[in-house]
């Protein structure tokens, strides 16, 4: 490639570009095999679990994979169908039409392409901060939700018991508990074997491709089941059957653009819920990998994935934690690991077609109750508990609106209950009394609510320390909080705030300390301020409040404050005072307050 070949390619796709070599070449191609061979069988189980036929499982893992790892920003994500989009998917379009039928097939085509979109824009105007408002928490919650229903909807297969007339959770419950008696024996033996095979491998090296070899062996034990059971009269193990072809054809949505603004919610909801994950996933391997992730670029590269993969048979994808893991425990270097995943895909698929059509339905099954354990992070749930209980209130609310409602309305009402708790939190900022510890020379300037030993206030300064925003959730707490304080009997007339801790004031925050100071001096007394914050300074200038409080209420230290206010006390009242807590109360002052 000659250098302005790949100038080029470096503004377009990154600065990988220039770290292309033969080392990295056979690093990423060692990577990517490992890839293909990962999503053969994860393909197959996310397009069923969406409602598709095998090869759409296929065919996303293919034209997304290779757009997403040229245009986004992580060197190790690789994108593809996951668990979580599919269900999403499968449950957003479920009401709309029969799953697998045509009509359903060219929806989720269309849906694919306006999530696209949607990506992309939120890519290009810069809004990837967004991302940030979606609380983990909730993500939590609605992954644990989406592992349970992933169980749930596995079942069928797995015990090979008939279908039921509706596609909700509750139903296929209903119907498996119904059918108990009836299930195959073959279709649950193929489960357990492939469970059995899965589970055994990744516990003696994950790095092996763990999922393969239990499809493997689920195919193993069909093909030995059927071959016994069908000569004497049993039914055989159902399997995928034909995949229509290896490579991702071309085709446009065909869709009644009536449903446009149906569609348009529905995508809006699943656009919230890949943005999330993406985010989530680019993260989660930048933090093993060390590398810094551009969520903007990120947004980018997976809307134009989704654009282009809706034109090319694939259904929604985002980076699959699954595979961008493995692929950078491989050894992968630049984004062309993923491109290598994908091209060895295609080959894959071609020289195993045959073998392709002969998966049983239960082994598939099998993986997705593996995928579901493992996604519902049993231990992640104990540490909420034991650590953060609020927040593990959050992710319990999400989970049980996943598996009872809308999917996307889950992670909508999860990220909610996460904003009204944060508001929560912060609408009740600290106000702490503070005082001396001692009135030695090395005593400490402390919170007197914490400290036993600590001197009595002083009768007519009160020294408060503020933490926490003041905006307009938080000023109807401060201004109560304070009236209490101005309300006590024998109040201090004199207030002096330790502001540095206050972050940030709005108008309603800065109306809270207009009333201060009127009613402070309406009682004889007066406001100080220690240390405010440049932002809040700024606020205070541009209302006119910072004029009628006069700069010379504002001190840069605690020792010029206190003897700056010392000399505005009343002297009657300090000569019979007991406390004498200021080094000015003593009959020969140091020159200095520690």
């Amino acid at each position: 490639m000659t250098q302005g070949a790949r100038n080029l390619a470096g503004r377009m796709f990154g600065s990988w570009v220039d770290d292309v070599n033969k080392l990295t070449l056979r690093a990423d191609l060692s990577a990517g095999l490992l890839g293909a061979l990962l999503v053969l069988p994860q393909g197959v189980a996310f397009a069923t679990l969406a409602g598709l036929p095998a090869e759409y499982g296929l065919y996303s893992a293919i034209i997304p994979c290779i757009v997403a790892a040229l245009f986004g920003s992580s060197r190790h994500v690789m994108s593809g169908p996951t668990n979580a989009n599919s269900l999403a998917l499968f449950a957003v379009l479920t009401p709309l039409a029969a799953a697998g039928s045509p009509g359903y097939i060219q929806l989720a085509l269309a849906v694919t392409v306006l999530v696209g979109i949607m990506q992309w824009l939120v890519g290009v105007l810069r809004l990837g901060s967004l991302a940030h408002f979606i609380s983990p928490s909730a993500l939590f919650g609605f992954t644990s939700g989406a592992a349970l229903l992933i169980a749930v909807h596995a079942l069928k297969d797995a015990l090979g018991v008939p279908s039921p007339d509706s596609h909700g959770a509750g139903a296929l419950l209903v119907s498996v508990g119904t059918h108990i008696g009836d299930v195959h024996k073959g279709a649950l033996m193929v489960t357990l074997v492939t469970l059995g095979v899965a589970l055994l491998v990744r516990r003696l090296d994950k790095r092996k491709p763990y999922m393969l070899l239990g499809l493997v062996a689920g195919a193993l034990a069909a093909a030995a089941f059927n071959k016994w059971a069908v000569p004497q009269g049993g039914t055989p193990v159902s399997v995928v059957g034909a995949i229509a072809q290896p490579w991702p054809p071309f085709h446009v949505p065909s869709v009644d653009w009536r449903t446009l603004p149906d569609l348009l919610s529905l995508a809006f909801a699943l656009t919230i819920v890949a943005l999330a994950q993406s985010i989530s996933i680019a993260k989660a391997v930048a933090t093993r990998s060390g590398q810094r992730i551009d969520a903007n670029r990120e947004f980018t590269g997976q809307g134009l994935s989704n654009i282009v993969g809706g034109f090319f048979s694939c259904y929604l994808s985002c980076g699959s934690l699954n595979r961008s893991v493995p692929n950078f425990e491989a050894g992968a270097k630049t984004p062309l690991a993923a491109v290598f995943s994908a091209v060895l895909l295609v080959v894959l698929v071609a020289l195993s077609a045959p073998l392709l059509a002969m998966i049983p339905n239960a082994a598939i099954s099998g993986l997705l109750l593996l995928v579901a354990w493992t996604l519902l992070d049993v231990p992640r749930w104990r540490q909420l508990i034991r650590l953060q209980p609020g927040e593990c209130a959050i992710a319990g609310a999400t989970l049980a609106a996943t598996v009872t409602i809308r999917m996307e309305v889950a992670i909508l009402l999860g990220t909610v209950l996460s904003l009204m708790a944060y508001l929560h939190r912060t609408s009740r900022p600290a106000m702490r009394s503070m005082g001396f510890d001692s009135r030695g020379l090395d005593r400490r300037f402390v919170v007197l609510e914490h400290q036993q030993d600590a001197l009595p206030e002083c009768p007519q300064l009160k020294l408060l320390r503020m933490e926490g925003s003041i905006y307009f959730g938080a000023a109807a707490h401060v201004a109560q909080r304070l009236h209490e304080l101005r309300a006590a009997p024998d109040a201090p007339r004199h207030l002096l705030v330790m502001a540095k801790s206050m972050n940030f004031i709005d108008l309603a925050g800065a109306q809270v300390w207009e009333d201060e100071l009127a009613a402070r001096r309406a009682m004889g007394g007066d406001l100080y301020f220690h240390r405010p914050r440049p932002e809040v300074l700024d606020m205070w200038r541009r209302t006119g409040f910072l004029e009628r409080l006069g700069m010379d209420h504002i001190f840069p230290d605690k020792a010029t404050a206190l003897h700056t206010i010392y000399a505005k006390l009343d002297p009657a009242i300090c000569a019979g005072c007991t406390a004498r807590i200021f080094w000015e109360c003593q009959p020969q002052s140091p020159q200095s307050e520690h």
